[in-house]
């Protein structure tokens, strides 16, 4: 629309309609600013610009290393130099009139630029997120893998010792039974 208005193929009335839409426009980033949300913290409108959002993971409680700091500046149309919204002075305040339509030009490459930096930084936290998550994934299979390692030998230590017990018991049962029989051979014998 900035491109539309900064030609000189339109008149002032048609300016000031395209002006209309570019407001609306700009209205309309600001609402969608204001309305992403995420788990009920909105990131887009600026909560997250000065605070940021601190993310932890990681097993340890190191403060300084098992943590990320997540900052999302602001990306109202305001605060972007877009629209009303923006102070008179900026360049992309409207596009009314052809020399204003030309500023708003680069008051919109800025903010194109802003934009892609937000999203650069949140693809390259994106990115060490999904590597830490790896990291931890293999952490946890590996404590699994050492835990079924000591299990399992545990398991084949008390299943010997059972056995081992069981024919002590075997044996001592037979013993027994030899021991209570002994008599009864000797009774038969003198008596036979």
């Amino acid at each position: 629309l900035a491109e539309q208005a900064a030609t000189g193929t339109y008149t002032s009335d048609q300016r000031l309609l395209i002006d209309s839409e570019y407001q609306s426009m700009a209205s309309e980033i600001t609402r969608i600013a204001n309305a992403t949300d995420f788990n009920g913290i909105y990131l887009l409108n600026g909560n997250l610009s000065a605070a940021g959002l601190t993310i932890h993971f990681g097993t340890g409680n190191d403060s300084s290393e098992d943590k990320y700091d997540v900052v999302i500046g602001a990306c109202t149309a305001s605060a972007l130099g877009l629209g009303h919204g923006a102070a008179t002075t900026s360049a992309g305040y409207c596009v009314s009139t052809q020399a204003l339509a030309q500023s708003a030009l680069d008051a919109l490459d800025l903010a194109v630029k802003s934009k892609d930096t937000i999203r650069a930084n949140l693809g390259a936290m994106e990115n060490r997120l999904d590597a830490t998550i790896s990291n931890l994934e293999i952490q946890a299979e590996n404590l699994q893998s050492a835990e079924s390692r000591i299990s399992d030998v545990d398991v084949a230590t008390e299943m010997t010792e059972y056995s081992k017990q069981q024919i002590i018991t075997q044996s001592a049962v037979a013993m027994l039974a030899q021991a209570n029989s002994l008599p009864q051979m000797a009774l038969s014998l003198i008596t036979g």
